[in-house]
This record gives structure tokens, C-alpha cells and sequence, in this order.
């Protein structure tokens, strides 16, 4: 892929990592630039005339072949890429940071950081993967969609400081139990014998969010891309919009 001229390299992790070492020819992209800031409720995405700007000036286009790895939490970047093909990019793919695998095949890391040309973004949005709040607040009553909390268990049941609770309905799968040791996606057979165990079939509706759906990104990942369900969603707005809203469970 690096002989593409239009390989856009994203580094999704975090700023202090980004300046010790990255993949040579990576662009910085923090997922907090792509918020509303002087919105109450945090972590809700820009618009998407914001978000198309945005990315634009960062050398992003819709067309742009791009890979997104972060620190090796799978949060970032997966956050980075669902806003991506909720936007329309075309070809979004993810690399796992595996420091040993990297070398093995001497991907080359530098300390110099990397600015591409502006170009336009064409947004083409995808309806099909954003969940809102009248969607949400349907999902108790509704036998056919799967609402997923992805958080801990303590913030799930209020016990945790910051939570009162969660969204009535939603069962907790906490997006870490996908991940492996080193911070990895399982393996398809692995992610599909919990599921199956958990009795989520593809036939349903899968909605997940967390406390601003950074967290949620991972099991869009693993439902939409891993397990090849197709109806999938990230509740963008997620606890925080809840809570601000309507009444939690615990």
C-alpha cells in the first residue's frame, strides 16, 4: 500500500506518543478535534459540513486510501473510523500496534511529524450506522435491536463514580472482552463463539454506545467488520445525551 500516492496514514493515538515515535509518513488526527466544543453534552461529532472541512485540511478525502492505528487501546482509532465511514470514506482500514509484528517487517518510525496537502472531502453520509436518541429510546420495546453498553461493569450499574447507571434495556459488554492480552481483536472464531454464547444473532439490530462512544467504536468493529452483521450502529450521543435527557437504570 505504501506505493499508493494516495495513502493516507493516520496515527490515532495520543499526542506525548505521536512525538516519541510513529510511522514515518503518519498524520496526526486527535478524535477530540472532531467534536463539538461548545456543545454541553461531550463528545458528539461536528456536523458534517464541519467534519468534511476538517478532514479536507488534514489531506483527507473520501477516495484517500487510509490506515488508522493508535496507542493499541482499539479505541481511537476505531472511533476515527467509524466517523470516517459514517462520513462516506471509501477505504478505511486498521493496523494493529503490535510493536513485534512492526518489526518484523521494519516498518519504518520516526519522530518527524507529517502535514499532507489540503484536499476536498465529499461527504457522503451513511445513515445505515448512526444511531440517535428517538432510536434509542425505542430499543426496551423493541425485541429486535440488541442495545450494547460498552463500559465497565461498575459504570453500567452506578457504582462507579460518574455514572448513575445505564440506558434502560441495554446489556453490558464491555468492548475490552474482544480485545486480546497484547490489546488485539480476537479471532472471527473466537468474538463468534461469545456472541453466540450471549444468544446475539445476526438477524438483529446492534446499537452500542458508552459514555461519548469512543468505547462503542470497538464493538461496531467487531459486530460490522469481524462477525459480518449488517445492521449496526454507534448511538453517537451516547450516556452522556441520555443522561441529559432521560432517566437511567440500574
Amino acid at each position: 500500500m505504501k506505493t499508493n500516492p494516495d495513502l493516507v496514514i493516520i496515527d490515532a493515538g495520543k499526542s506525548k506518543s505521536y512525538a516519541t515515535n510513529h510511522v514515518k509518513g503518519a498524520i496526526y488526527l486527535n478524535h477530540l478535534d472532531l467534536y463539538q466544543s461548545d456543545n454541553v453534552i461531550d463528545g458528539i461529532i461536528l456536523p458534517p459540513d464541519k467534519l468534511a472541512a476538517f478532514l479536507g485540511s488534514k489531506g483527507i478525502s473520501e477516495n484517500s486510501e487510509i490506515v488508522i492505528y493508535d496507542d493499541g487501546s482499539q479505541k481511537y482509532n476505531t472511533r476515527i473510523y467509524w466517523i470516517l465511514k459514517y462520513m462516506g470514506a471509501q477505504h478505511v482500514n486498521m493496523l494493529h500496534q503490535d510493536m513485534n509484528e512492526w518489526g518484523k517487517v521494519r516498518i519504518p518510525l520516526t519522530t518527524t511529524p507529517t502535514e499532507l496537502k489540503p484536499v476536498v472531502f465529499t461527504p457522503t453520509l451513511q445513515p445505515d450506522i448512526y444511531a440517535d436518541l428517538e432510536m434509542v429510546s425505542k430499543a426496551p420495546d423493541n425485541p429486535g435491536i440488541v442495545l450494547i453498553d460498552a463500559r465497565s461493569e461498575g459504570e453500567y450499574n452506578g457504582t462507579e463514580s460518574g455514572s448513575e447507571g445505564h440506558i434502560p434495556g441495554a446489556m453490558n459488554l464491555e468492548y475490552k472482552l474482544f480485545l486480546t492480552d497484547t490489546g488485539a481483536f480476537k479471532s472471527e472464531e473466537e468474538v463468534r463463539k461469545m456472541v453466540e454464547e450471549l444468544g446475539i444473532t445476526p438477524d438483529k439490530e446492534i446499537i452500542a454506545y458508552c459514555k461519548t462512544s469512543v468505547r462503542a467504536a470497538p464493538i461496531f468493529v467487531v459486530f460490522k467488520d469481524i462477525l459480518g452483521f449488517e445492521n449496526v450502529k454507534v448511538y453517537d450521543g451516547a450516556y452522556n445525551e441520555w443522561i441529559a435527557t432521560l432517566p437511567v437504570a440500574q
